[in-house]
């Protein structure tokens, strides 16, 4: 009997471990889509004959907020593209491709929020990544600016904003992360810099998201930080950087 119930302990606690192991392995997620955030200021560091770096200011929109770079599905590019359409996105400026077509009221969002749009990156953006998606392109930008628009709601982009010229590290940006879109947020974060004579300044935040990224938003309500927790984790990348003030 003894023995009986000994193996039914091992039995109940193999069970246990493996729920608990399913469980944690669910709650860490998948990540489907990436949310590129550009600190346009340090992109303009280097790109400086692009027409949106030529007309950057300390007044501009992009000065103190992130810019979108874009919204990628993961491991998904081109679809139902044609090869001439590849390789014009590939090697041509990105203006001679083919216009989007959006409303007047998406594409003012986007022009705010992503200021490539002087250089044709909706363009790009849309063929290389939207097309991917099964949304109409103002659907897919849409949602990419409303997006956008939460993360500079956040704690994340008044912290870049107030220390603009100044270095952050890594753990002060976790912990705004943390602080905005909930406990362990910060493990879905990859930061991104760049050396720029002999200061490395922080040039993007790649943040994933799960896969309810481009379902309807429902009531306006904020879920960036829903979309943050259902992400798989990643390490986050460039430990240090400044963040650039615009202007050169």
């Amino acid at each position: 009997m003894k023995h009986l119930l000994r193996i039914f302990a091992v039995v109940l606690l193999s069970a246990g471990t493996i729920a608990s192991a399913a469980a944690q392995e669910q709650s860490r997620g998948r990540t489907r889509f990436i949310l590129a955030a550009s600190w346009e200021p340090a992109f303009c560091a280097t790109n400086q004959k692009k027409a949106e770096c030529r007309n950057q200011s300390s007044n501009n929109y992009d000065a103190t907020n992130f810019s979108l770079h874009g919204l990628w599905p993961m491991r998904q590019e081109y679809c139902d593209v044609s090869d001439d359409l590849k390789q014009a996105d590939r090697s041509s400026d990105w203006k001679d491709l083919p216009a989007v077509q959006l409303s007047q009221e998406v594409k003012a969002k986007l022009d705010k929020v992503m200021p490539g749009t002087q250089s044709g990156l909706e363009r790009h953006e849309w063929i290389k990544h939207g097309t991917c998606t099964k949304l109409s392109a103002d659907q897919f930008f849409s949602t990419a600016a409303g997006l956008i628009a939460e993360l500079n709601a956040s704690a994340v982009r008044d912290l870049f904003a107030e220390n603009i010229g100044k270095e952050l590290d890594a753990e002060t940006i976790k912990a705004a992360f943390d602080q905005s879109f909930g406990e362990g947020a910060n493990a879905r974060i990859k930061m991104s810099c760049r050396r720029v004579g002999n200061t490395r300044m922080i040039s993007e935040l790649t943040i994933g998201l799960s896969e309810d990224a481009i379902d309807p938003q429902q009531g306006g309500e904020p879920r960036l930080g829903k979309l943050i927790q259902g992400a798989g984790s990643t390490s986050f990348g460039c430990d240090r950087g400044v963040v650039d003030a615009a202007g050169f």
